[in-house]
This record gives structure tokens, C-alpha cells and sequence, in this order.
């Protein structure tokens, strides 16, 4: 019995240039998040204050709405896979919603704390804490613009067509959300 020809082949989802990207985008956060760690150890009862100024019902909605919208994204590429392809832009919308609900989200607490005299200026918790949340909104921004591409071109797409557009959307999407797994705890949890 060949074995090649019994495994399916293995690959990565989308083109390789959106893997070296998200290697490089996760590299840099990583970075971010040992700094901010290595300054937690160096101050924890002022980023233990800090952190109580969060409000965790925030971070925890972000979190599902995320999450929800990855599993989503999920859908809309399974759909494509098994040539079902019609599906596939109603879930991109939702998607796209809930990436929407997050900004949103993250306006009202950003909007609180400015209202309440904190700015990344207010402390070292809360310099990265805008600068963490800020370059992740940023993710988010352009994930939805990521979103609407895919929206757009699977209200179209050809059952059985290419992949790799889609899947390299799919992952840069995955990767926002990873990244809000992480900053969750990071900020709002740890004590």
C-alpha cells in the first residue's frame, strides 16, 4: 500500500506569505507582552491598581464576540470546501458583524476611561494597555476590511474554485482573534 497516496496532502491553509506575516505579527506582540510583563514584576501594586480600573465585562464580551466570529469565518470556509459555496457570504457577514460589535465594544471602554481622566499618559499599566488594545484594534480594523473582501468576492465564488484567498483571510482573521485570547488575560485577568 502506498502511504502517500492514503494520507491526504498536508498544507498550510492560504499562501505562504500570510504565514511569514503572522510569524512577524506574533513575534512583535510577544515582544510587547514579555515588556509589559517584565514591568508588571517590577510594579505589581500599581498595575494590580490599574488593572481593577478595567472593566472585565468588556474584555469578556470582546472575547466571545471574537471568538464567535472566528467560528464564523470557520463555517464560511467549511461551506466553500464542501461546494457549498451560497453559504459561505452569510457567514462572512456575520462575521464581519461581530468584528464590527467589537469596535464598537472597545469605543464605549475607551470612551469610559477618557471619561474617567485615564489616557495612556495615566501610568505604565495603562500606556500598554492603550498601546496593546490600540495596535490590536487596529488588527481588527483591517481584519474587517479583510472581512468584507471575502464577503464580497465569495457572494460570487464558483463552487470548487481557489481557496487560497479565502484561507489566507480566514488565518490573518484567526490571528486577530489569538491575539485577543492572549490580551485578555494579560490585562484583565492576571493578578
Amino acid at each position: 500500500m502506498n502511504l502517500a497516496a492514503a494520507r491526504p496532502e498536508l498544507r498550510l491553509p492560504g499562501v505562504g506569505g500570510i504565514w511569514v506575516f503572522v510569524f512577524a505579527d506574533m513575534t512583535m506582540f510577544a515582544l510587547m507582552f514579555v515588556c509589559f510583563m517584565l514591568d508588571r514584576h517590577a510594579s505589581p501594586a500599581l498595575f494590580e491598581e490599574s488593572r481593577q480600573a478595567l472593566n472585565r465585562d468588556f474584555g469578556g464580551v470582546n472575547t466571545l464576540i471574537l471568538l464567535t466570529s472566528s467560528m464564523l469565518v470557520v463555517l464560511a470556509i467549511e461551506a466553500m470546501k464542501r461546494g457549498r459555496p451560497r453559504l459561505a457570504p452569510g457567514f462572512f457577514a456575520l462575521a464581519l458583524a461581530c468584528g464590527c460589535a467589537f469596535m464598537v465594544s472597545k469605543a464605549f471602554e475607551y470612551t469610559g476611561k477618557f471619561q474617567a481622566g485615564i489616557t495612556m499618559l495615566t501610568n505604565d499599566f495603562f500606556m500598554y494597555y492603550f498601546i496593546l488594545t490600540g495596535i490590536h484594534l487596529v488588527h481588527v480594523i483591517a481584519g474587517n476590511v479583510v472581512l468584507a473582501v471575502l464577503w464580497r468576492k465569495s457572494r460570487s465564488a464558483p463552487a470548487g474554485g481557489s481557496l487560497s484567498l479565502y484561507e489566507s483571510g480566514a488565518t490573518y482573521w484567526h490571528m486577530v482573534d489569538l491575539l485577543w485570547v492572549c490580551l485578555f488575560p494579560l490585562l484583565y485577568l492576571v493578578r
